[in-house]
């Protein structure tokens, strides 16, 4: 992986963040907030995934054990 596909992914991750909040704002709107929730929930849990990810990558990049290609 290199840096410019990690800065990519980072921000996928905030993407997928923020748009399980507007999903469940404006889910809010027309239904229950149990089930704006349970429609947000995907998207919130794939951006947390991707972040966890990142997270981990990103320490092996930090301690040289797999680190980023530079273009």
């Amino acid at each position: 992986m290199n840096q410019q596909t990690y800065a990519k992914l980072s921000i996928l991750a905030f993407g997928l963040i923020l748009v399980s909040f507007v999903i469940v704002g404006f889910s809010r709107i027309v239904l229950r907030y149990e089930t704006a929730r349970l429609l947000g929930g995907p998207t919130l849990l794939a951006g947390f995934g991707l972040v966890c990810f990142l997270f981990v990558r990103g320490l092996f990049a930090y301690t040289n054990i797999l680190p980023l290609e530079s273009r």
